[in-house]
């Protein structure tokens, strides 16, 4: 049987811990909005929130199963924890707009998105929708409702996109520097690397192969990840709250990215196992707008110290293109429209460095 799999035996590093004292200061007391609330990364971060005794939480999630599960969590391990669990989804205006008007959250941790890259490849419609539009609608919602933080979950494939998932992701982290220049809601983004362990990601992928016997699927002998734990990426957004001061991009210094190849080496030798020997490696190729190595910043992107050893920050571009919230109503009308080279060319205009097909 394989071991549960730790952040030292893949990654060489130790777990990164950041300030708790000042994440437990910016955020006690608060009544707090999770959208996502119910994935991996949600549900770790409500848990971790619950810690910090928010005077309230909502959780707010379109999978009924995955919000059952955290609310019944927490109403197990956090009996004194005032909270709500809420269905919904987020690309509903009008419903988002109820929510936050009725709960008046002081900050709002925006983790709803969708995120496989093949599977969203062909969906372009709907990972725009999700990904984009809905980061408008609770954004604007959260400005109407005078929410005071906001935080944007984003990812390192966001930077010089090459999928349409990227390219949705990079579009959402502009609109919320967008928004910052002119609201008085502070906005911030977060990016990930991959996450290990979430929801439909790697190691879980590697270890149902091992279970049963491999081979184990690769996509290339070359391809890295950055790599973090879900603690990890938790902490990273709460601290992103807690010292951001608007418009700004945060990212875990998350070591040297690692070869998938190793990682999935290292998984079959902690089985047990003799990797190629016991179990075989098979390499299937680059699946469409997978790329071989992320980048965690564009090379226009200001790197600044925050005074925390691993956290890294990315002054905003600028954006002087006065059309740009036109695009995305435009974008948001091609939604609504059969077709999908559309909603490519608008993506492509809002994000000019995704690379695409079109």
């Amino acid at each position: 049987s394989l071991r549960n799999v730790s952040i030292t035996d893949i990654l060489g590093r130790d777990p990164v811990w950041l300030d708790w004292q000042g994440i437990q200061a910016g955020l006690h007391d608060k009544t707090i909005l999770v959208t996502g609330g119910g994935g991996s990364i949600g549900s770790e971060l409500c848990k971790q929130l619950a810690n910090i005794q928010p005077r309230k939480l909502i959780i707010f999630d379109q999978c009924e199963f995955n919000l059952y599960k955290i609310d019944a969590e927490l109403s197990r391990q956090f009996p004194q924890l005032q909270h709500s669990a809420i269905l919904g989804d987020v690309t509903q205006a009008l419903a988002v707009q109820q929510i936050i008007e009725v709960q008046k959250p002081e900050v709002v941790f925006h983790a709803a998105a969708y995120k496989h890259v093949p599977l969203l490849e062909n969906q372009a419609r709907e990972a725009v929708h999700n990904n984009l539009i809905g980061t408008k609608i609770v954004a604007e919602a959260s400005i109407a409702a005078g929410v005071e933080r906001f935080v944007l979950i984003s990812t390192d494939k966001a930077v010089n996109p090459t999928n349409v998932m990227g390219a949705t992701k990079r579009a959402a982290e502009i609109l919320c520097q967008n928004l910052d220049k002119t609201s008085n809601t502070r906005f911030t983004t977060v990016r990930f690397g991959n996450v290990l362990d979430s929801a439909g990601s790697v190691v879980p992928l590697f270890r149902e192969q091992i279970r049963a016997g491999g081979p184990v699927t690769v996509t290339h002998p070359d391809i890295t990840r950055y790599f973090m734990t879900i603690p990890e990426a938790c902490q990273l957004i709460m601290l992103a709250e807690t010292v951001g001061k608007g418009g700004e991009v945060f990212v875990l210094d998350m070591g040297e990215p690692v070869k998938i190849v190793y990682l999935a080496e290292q998984m079959i030798r902690l089985s047990g196992k003799v990797p190629g020997k016991d179990i075989h490696i098979e390499f299937v190729g680059l699946r469409p707008g997978e790329k071989l190595y992320e980048e965690l910043f564009h090379n226009e992107e200001q790197l600044m110290e925050t005074g925390y050893s691993k956290l890294r920050l990315a002054k905003a571009r600028v954006y002087e293109d006065d059309g740009w919230f036109g695009t995305v109503q435009a974008l948001t009308l091609a939604c609504r429209q059969p077709g999908r080279q559309d909603i490519l060319l608008l993506l492509k205009q809002l994000v000019p460095e995704f690379k695409s097909e079109i």
